[in-house]
């Protein structure tokens, strides 16, 4: 391997790729010739990147071969990030105390810069220092960093050793983890194309931090233990007060956390001192330790970091680095009625594996099946009490490495589908005539904490029934009853519909009748006194008055009431006198209508994709099969309109935020449509930069959301939000992707992480949570509804089984048990729906428009399918099924049955037990 340092000079006439990282350092407020800006440039087979000369922190880590100059570092804002505070690359965090002591005492690299001791370099060595200097006073420990060269790739080493006589205890270690997730003064082009988001799996010894590209493309960035001392204990916000006093609440990284910048994090080695004191009580991802050091005694921590091809190779990369790797099927949530599995791959055998809290899941003998995988079958036997559900395994290896892999166990998806409803449409059942908004009746917020509806908030949208954070909870109503629907609970959503949703918070005088209002609730200082609740400041921006909340300028609160008006037309036609209130024609024009007035009355933000924006997808197909011609071709021409503005952009994945991940699901959906694949393809892939898979409940499938909880949140602040309604909404097309492309079992893997994730919000009576907080000093769900119902939107329509053969794991089924029966494989169906199915190595789609799927048997060597449909039932006025085949792969190959077809789907009528179809394969 080759290592070569370039000085400064050398730099004016190098390469263009080395001029471009130095040019970074040029900046106008600091002079050229000041030792802060000094760089050195080091190149690896692997990597260009440069360090700050005075701190030898890492100021640019570019990856070779990438176009553009790209940077996984912020190097572009090196020079305003010279405070004392900002955080670079090779940043330590120490949290110490002598044996015996009580407090700890936190010393930090970053906290204020002085020159560190530049030492000799050992062979392989492209820097090494002692930092002690840099950590303050009263440091027992001495700290040596060295940045090594090893096999193409970069290692960051930290040897610490006691410098006293006493034992001392760490506890806390933290690297900090610092790559360039600045969306800052960056247009969304710019953004796609140089900055990155990371997400970690917080394994311990087998843990990693994998790093994307906005864009989706390669290659990713993974950090690695190097030495089994770097064990990955947790991930913590780096929010260390800048002011040795703790005076102000003032974060050390001079740009501020907000909408554009998630902030900084600490790979945490070390963190039992801050689990006995600031985190007390919560219970951590995993057990924390505190390490002690005797006197004159040293240790090595080390990290590498390593380069993947591609975001589907991570998992290769890491075999490649001998590291254990594990994937759940289908998942790492696990309802008690479904059958999962755990696959490892190490380099060493297992030698015990665990599950915490004990009893809670069950896992059955090791089973090799080839190419270094061993299966292990896993059940959920109980839910554990603390925290919803939480579990783990805890696996050990012959050679001493422990890894731990993190469920969420759940009750049978359609019961906690059932509770969600229930909860709703009692609880959050809101009926006060005398209510001075006119919010009566309406399923209104809910404060988990004090167990009461939401009926004021000076965010006023939370409480006026509009906006995401006051639209949720009656949205999550009527989309439970897309596939679940209960008499009772469509009665009360119809009475809301018709009385509060259709007049108050969507117009219906006069020319105007389709625009849906900001708000109900508003703020005007005129009303009686005792109207709002004294305790709440009023006086903020988010109190909108009169004028304010009935703006029907804002196409982002089209989606809800529109899916409402479609949702309610699919229960009146598919279902005898389940809807009433109106005829299904009348809830099918609203549907479209508020289509159309979206695109008329609040036109700037459809410019953007929204979320939900696919119901716009369903509602213009229904359009189509029932006949409405000339409603159908003014919404497509409107939605072609948009379509055709999204072809001509490179990322078309903007919105009122300055990055989102809400408005992609509708972008690729539009286009799909359209046929524009190369827009399909590329949306698809930014998805998967930010809908990570890694073996953990929160991270699996979570798309990135970091600010929401400002806005529909009870604990309002910018923290990443674990399946926050951008999981399940990006699930949608990465599941029509998956049907597309069936060899891709990325999508798969991560669609359904985010499908699954939105059933993790909902807890053991039925509450939906906006979101799970996962800061260290919470590790909770969030105690609001707030924009909730845009998740369950994401999985009502994506709901479905899939019945998979994998190369290596075999048959496998996501969303339902699969057992062989001689030449044939049984799918049984548990997801939430069971109306959806599909078959991957037929590329066969089926979907019930009504009824429920009981199994699918099907017969790999001929293609036949049997499909058994569940009895019809009374309470849910279902006597028929309407079944819709489709073949969404060119295998050559169409499926059809007998029965007779209307409007496109073949009619069944269903009985007092099961019936069974046969859906016979013809070449095309």
């Amino acid at each position: 391997m080759t290592v070569r340092s370039l000085n400064r000079r050398s730099l004016l006439t190098g390469t263009v790729a080395l001029t471009a990282i130095a040019g970074s350092a040029r900046a106008a407020d600091l002079p050229w010739n000041s030792p802060d800006a000094a760089t050195t440039i080091f190149e690896t087979p692997h990597f260009l990147l440069s360090l700050q000369d005075t701190s030898q922190t890492l100021v640019s880590l570019a990856p070779k071969g990438v176009a553009g100059g790209f940077d996984f570092c912020p190097s572009n804002r090196f020079t305003q990030r010279l405070d004392d505070g900002a955080y670079r690359l090779g940043d330590i965090d120490l949290r110490v105390r002598f044996a015996g002591e009580t407090a700890w005492n936190d010393h930090s690299s970053a906290f204020k810069r002085a020159k560190v001791k530049a030492l000799p370099k050992s062979k392989g060595a492209l820097a090494s220092a002692d930092i002690t200097a840099s950590l303050g006073a009263g440091m027992p420990l001495k700290v040596v960093r060295t940045w090594e060269g090893k096999n193409g790739d970069l290692v960051l080493r930290f040897t610490v050793t006691n410098a006293t006589k006493k034992a001392v205890e760490i506890g806390g270690l933290g690297l900090a983890m610092v790559f360039d997730n600045i969306i800052t003064g960056r247009d969304l082009e710019t953004a796609h194309d140089v900055a990155s988001f990371y997400d970690p799996y917080v394994g311990l010894d087998a843990g990693y931090l994998q790093v994307n590209r906005l864009n989706g493309q390669g290659p990713s960035l993974l950090v690695l233990p190097q030495t089994d001392s770097a064990s990955f204990e947790l991930y913590k916000p780096i929010l260390n007060e800048r002011n040795p006093d703790k005076a102000l609440k003032i974060y050390n990284d001079p740009e501020p956390r907000n909408m554009t910048f998630e902030g900084f994090y600490s790979w945490m080695i070390h963190s039992g001192g801050f689990a006995e004191t600031e985190w007390k009580g919560v219970k951590q991802w995993n057990d924390t330790g505190i390490m002690t050091l005797d006197g004159g005694a040293s240790l090595d921590y080390a990290v590498r970091f390593v380069l993947s091809p591609s975001i589907r190779d991570i998992e290769a990369t890491l075999i490649k680095n001998k590291r254990p790797v594990a994937v759940g099927i289908p998942g790492y949530i696990v309802p008690t009625d479904m059958e999962a599995a755990l696959f490892l791959h190490a380099p060493s055998p297992v030698t015990s594996i665990e599950v915490w809290p004990g009893g809670s899941m069950e896992i059955g003998a090791a089973e090799k099946i080839g190419s270094g995988w061993v299966r292990y079958p896993l059940t959920a036997k109980h839910i554990p009490d603390f925290q919803g559900g939480r579990a783990r395994v805890d696996i050990r290896y012959a050679d001493g490495k422990a890894q731990t892999v993190h469920y969420l166990l759940t009750k049978p998806q359609t019961e906690v589908v059932a509770d969600m409803g229930h909860f709703l449409t009692t609880k959050q059942w809101y009926d006060n005539p005398a209510d001075p908004f006119g919010r009566s009746p309406s399923i209104m917020g809910y404060d988990r904490d004090k167990n009461a509806i939401i009926t004021q908030d000076n965010r006023v949208w939370i409480s006026g029934l509009s906006d995401e954070g006051g639209a949720g909870s009656w949205l999550a109503t009527i989309m439970k009853q897309l596939d679940n629907p209960v008499p009772e609970e469509v009665s009360k959503f119809e009475t809301f519909a018709s009385q509060t949703l259709w007049g108050r918070i969507q117009e219906k005088d006069g020319p105007g009748q389709y625009g849906v209002r900001k708000s109900v609730m508003f703020y005007d200082e005129t009303l009686p006194e005792g109207t709002y609740d004294a305790s709440l400041n009023w006086k903020v921006w988010s109190a909108w008055d009169r004028t304010h909340a009935a703006d029907l300028g804002r196409s982002y609160n089209y989606p809800h009431v529109a899916a409402a008006w479609w949702v309610l037309y699919r229960l009146g036609r598919y279902h005898d006198g389940l809807a009433t209130g109106e005829t299904w024609q009348t809830y099918l024009t609203r549907a479209g209508e508020t289509t159309k007035a979206m695109m008329t009355k609040a036109p700037y933000y459809t410019q953007f994709g929204q979320m939900e924006g696919d119901v716009f997808v369903y509602i213009l197909q229904d359009l189509k099969r029932e006949g409405f011609t000339e409603l159908a071709a003014e919404v497509e021409k409107l939605m072609k309109g948009r379509a055709d503005h999204w072809k001509t952009l490179k990322y078309p994945f903007g919105s009122e935020m300055p990055w989102d991940s809400t408005g992609q699901a509708e972008v690729y959906m539009w286009a799909r449509y359209f046929g524009d694949q190369h827009a399909a393809d590329s949306t698809r892939e930014v998805i998967l930069a930010y809908d990570p898979t890694i073996p953990h409940w929160g991270y699996n499938g979570s798309a990135r959301r970091f600010w929401d909880f400002l806005y529909a949140g009870k604990t309002s602040r910018i923290e990443r939000q674990l399946h926050h309604y951008g999981s399940s909404l990006n699930a949608v097309p990465l599941f029509d992707a998956y049907r597309d492309k069936p060899a891709d079992f990325q999508l798969l893997r991560a669609a359904y992480g985010g499908l699954m994730g939105s059933l993790t919000n909902i807890d053991s009576e039925g509450f939906g949570s906006a979101a799970f907080h996962s800061f260290p000093d919470a590790m909770h769900w969030d105690g609001m509804n707030g924009d909730y119902g845009m998740s369950f939107f994401g999985h009502a329509v994506a709901a479905a089984s899939y019945l998979v053969e994998h190369p290596v794991f075999g048959w496998i089924g996501f969303g339902g048990n699969v057992r062989k029966d001689g030449d044939a494989i049984v799918l049984e169906p548990k997801d939430s729906a069971r109306s959806r199915v599909f078959i991957a190595p037929a590329g066969l789609w089926i979907t019930l428009d009504a009824g429920k799927i009981a199994a699918v048997r099907y017969v790999p060597k001929t293609g036949q399918v049997s499909l058994t449909l569940a009895s019809a039932t009374a309470k849910t006025k279902t006597p028929q099924a309407w079944l819709n085949v489709a073949t969404t792969t060119p295998s050559g190959k169409t499926y059809t049955t007998s029965a007779p077809i209307e409007r496109g789907a073949y009619r069944l009528q269903l009985g007092a037990s099961e019936t069974t179809i046969e859906l016979t394969p013809k070449a095309g």
